[in-house]
């Protein structure tokens, strides 16, 4: 080659090799800044807030959630304390369903709450994320807490003896979200976090880096706490930081310090790409953060405004924004004069100046509603602003008679929301900056935006689904509890959630969302039934503890029912059960059409396009080889796997097609050559010779019942050229669950709904099935939120078993 050629070539490679680096580069580049969906939310507010929809109806309403301190913590107040007795308190902080999570109760009274209260939202958030707690064990999902306040085991001068192995663990930091991810199997990071108030968006900001990074693929974050003395109280009246009617005045002339508060709340995040790419929901997409610290300045505990607005620009950068792209700010806002001064003056310096006057930058703080919920503000702030994006309104700030004049408000288009502002969608994505300052000096911001349209949608969301337009194929509600009492809720929470849904989902709709987003726990239930009013029927009778024709109870007794299934060699009724289930289950239909195209291969002319409409006699017993086989598909897809396989005429030979001995198609070849042949009248020894001999027999992976008097091996020709030409013998009786059979209903009945109702009966005896193959419609069945698990919550508090011993 000429040394011209030789330096083209070169020339050529190096020009691929800088290609390729450059797109690596740019895929770098755009990892580092991708959205972050966030997939679902949970929370434990005050007033009673325990869900994300409860904070936006508290916040939407103008409602305010401070109360006087609690009366279930044995708080021992001093007689005229330095502080108001008011703040935003937890309901049921002592509340923990122990047996749930495996812990014995002498180890959850040693327990602090905010731990027991993260398990609870741990499992809430991922089942509000469509996905079944279970199927994240040995995962790559991460755990980021941001928790603060331990002081529950404070007031304890000794510690009785059974306590001790438990104590450490159940007050310390590190178990907040460890104990999470050991709950859960989780095996990305675990980390807890500790800046004071801004830890748990401190703790979202390193989730996002690490969902980046590739650390994590699915990520639990937030934060919280939970008082369990009045100490904080105390120490904060000495800095003279607390208001004295316990509210948060944000950003208001009036304002004379904060309310103190608790809560806890848990956001469930994952790349953008792959949420969509998964099917998971995306409330919010959150386009960029940035955390730092004050530094050495004007007090340790003291707010810096320049270090404010260096964390503000930095989370624009972040999320390649610039500050007139962002709405409105869900601002830290404690009420403190000094502090809010000094936030509301960066905030006009990063995104009031050079502002138009008619687009301000709407400003306002959940604190006015709950109280400053400490470890929990930052998480609370931004599950607001996502229910805000959702319901196009900017709630109002309470509290505010006017600005704070220690602000210059001229400087800047920034203006308070003292009333609910509307906030439609437009051209431009929607967008909120979320802050969080705290004690500790650490500073963190958060670019939140609305998620983005569906890929295939060009105006509104498509309509959903709904009750009336889907088909009314039977479908099963599995249902499932820890206790029989938590079913019984369960059932009970099912029932008002559907009344309440309008339009209600389909009941199609309904059993996919049970089957694939609920863990299968140990007290089971399945409703059947084709319509909502029957299966709202069933649904009913389970919550009342009463009996229903298509409710099927757990009987578990420990073992699993040992299973046959038996292949009968004449059709009776069977065609007609095959129709409907060819019509129901589309694995059952598609493995039905895959066997009837192989029957049609070794035909002289191949089978009808529908085969089981008005079936030609010559084709029974080859429709009936069809139909075993897509029922023995559909369940092994659905979970059921046999324990005996019995068979005779070509029932025989699909049985040892469900045990591998034979390929579908030598199994579609032998069964044409028997059902042609037809053993009862009399063949000639020599029929089946040429078709054994082109068989390839394996060995079998199921026990197969052999017909063969002398026990010949079931892989041999000379087994099957015995059983194929003998009469069919009676199938033995054992001591197991005979599965539905083709032929064993009742010509008017639904053969789908039987079959159901039968795997109803294995599941709730033992068998766990997977619902999720039996409900695989074209188009497949929405996803729908549905009520999460209704936790039977016990009082276990410290001071309770400790009298005597504390202080």
């Amino acid at each position: 080659m000429a040394n011209e050629e030789k330096l083209v070539e070169y020339l050529k490679w190096t020009t691929a090799e800088l290609h390729q680096t450059q797109q690596q580069l740019r895929d770098l580049k755009a990892a580092q800044h991708e959205p972050i969906a966030v997939v679902s939310m949970s929370c434990r507010l005050p007033g009673k807030t325990r869900t994300p929809e409860d904070l936006w109806e508290l916040v939407a309403a103008g409602r305010d959630a401070v109360t006087g301190f609690p009366d279930d913590r044995a708080w021992e107040i001093t007689e005229d304390p330095p502080y108001a007795e008011l703040g935003g308190f937890v309901d049921d902080a002592a509340g923990f369903d122990a047996g749930f999570f495996d812990i014995g109760p002498t180890e959850a009274v040693a327990t602090e709450p905010l731990q027991r209260l993260m398990l609870h939202l741990a499992w809430e958030t991922v089942e509000r994320g469509h996905i079944a707690p279970h199927t994240l064990r040995s995962t790559l999902t991460g755990v980021y807490v941001g928790a603060t306040g331990h002081d529950y085991a404070t007031r304890l001068e000794t510690a009785p003896d059974e306590l001790l192995p438990y104590l450490g663990g159940g007050t310390s930091g590190s178990l907040v979200s460890g104990r999470v991810a050991y709950a859960l199997g989780l095996e990305g990071p675990a980390i807890s976090v500790d800046t004071a108030c801004s830890s748990s968006l401190v703790a979202i900001h390193l989730a996002c880096q690490a969902l980046r990074r590739g650390e994590c693929h699915l990520a639990l974050a937030g934060g919280g706490t939970i008082m369990s003395t009045p100490h904080t109280f105390l120490a904060f009246s000495h800095q003279k930081s607390l208001s004295l009617d316990g509210r948060c005045k944000s950003f208001a002339g009036s304002a004379d310090g904060m309310g103190l508060a608790e809560g806890a709340g848990l956001v469930l995040l994952e790349r953008l790409g792959d949420a969509r790419r998964n099917g998971h929901p995306v409330l919010a997409v959150i386009r960029g953060s940035a955390v730092n610290q004050d530094g050495g300045g004007y007090g340790l505990a003291a707010p810096n405004g320049p270090s404010q607005q260096h964390v503000i620009r930095a989370a624009l950068a972040d999320a390649q924004l610039t500050p007139d792209q962002i709405d409105a700010v869900e601002a830290h806002g404690t009420g403190t004069p000094i502090g809010d001064a000094i936030e509301a003056q960066a905030l006009i310096a990063t995104y009031g100046a050079h502002r138009s006057p008619d687009r301000p930058l709407w400003l306002g703080s959940v604190k006015s509603n709950t109280g400053h919920t400490q470890g929990a503000a930052g998480t609370a702030a931004l599950i607001k602003m996502v229910q805000a994006l959702r319901h196009d309104t900017l709630p109002p700030t309470l509290h505010i008679d006017r600005p704070t004049p220690l602000a210059t408000w001229k400087k800047g288009a920034v203006q308070l929301l003292t009333h609910a502002v509307d906030w439609p969608r437009r051209d431009e994505p929607r967008r909120i900056g979320i802050s969080a300052f705290a004690t500790s000096g650490t500073n963190a911001h958060l670019i939140l935006e609305e998620p983005p349209m569906p890929a295939a949608a060009t105006g509104s969301p498509a309509a959903p689904t709904g009750a009336a337009s889907a088909p009314a194929h039977p479908v099963a509600w599995p249902l499932s509890a820890r206790t029989p009492e938590a079913l019984q809720a369960q059932a009970e929470a099912l029932v008002a959630h559907l009344a309440a849904a309008d339009p209600a989902p389909s009941p199609a709709e309904v059993a996919h969302s049970l089957a694939a987003t609920r863990t299968p726990l140990d007290h089971r239930a399945v409703l059947i039934g084709s319509r909502h009013p029957e299966l709202l029927a069933a649904a009913r009778a389970l919550a009342a503890g009463d009996d229903h024709p298509q409710l099927t109870r757990s009987t578990l007794d420990g073992n699993a029912k040992r299973i046959a299934w038996h292949f009968g060699g004449h059709p009776s009724d069977s065609l007609t059960h095959g129709a409907h289930l060819c019509a129901t289950f589309p694995v059952f239909a598609t493995a039905f059409d895959e066997a009837c195209g192989l029957l049609g291969s070794h035909l002289a002319h191949p089978l009808p396009a529908d085969p089981l409409d008005s079936p030609d006699p010559a084709h029974v017993q080859h429709l009936l080889f069809a139909l075993h086989v897509a029922l023995a598909r559909l369940l092994v897809e659905a979970g059921v796997r046999p324990h005996t396989l019995t068979g005779d005429g070509v029932g025989h030979i699909a049985a040892a097609h469900a045990a591998q001995v034979l390929t579908l198609d030598d199994a579609c070849r032998l069964a044409v050559a028997h059902a042609t042949a037809d053993p009862e009248n009399s063949p000639a020894p020599d029929t089946y010779e040429a078709v054994l001999n082109q068989l390839t027999f394996h060995p079998p992976t199921l026990t197969l019942t052999s017909t063969a008097p002398d026990d010949a091996p079931i892989t041999t020709a000379d087994y099957w050229h015995h059983h194929l030409t003998s009469p069919p013998s009676a199938p033995s009786t054992t001591e197991t669950h005979t599965l539905f059979q083709l032929a064993g209903t009742a010509p008017d009945t639904d053969a789908a709904q039987d079959l159901l109702a039968d795997l109803a009966r294995l599941h709730t005896s033992g068998t766990t099935i997977d619902w999720t193959r039996l409900v695989q419609h074209s188009p497949r069945p929405r996803t729908v939120d549905l009520p999460t698990y209704p936790f039977q919550a016990t009082r276990y508090w410290l001071h309770d078993h400790t009298t005597g011993t504390t202080k």
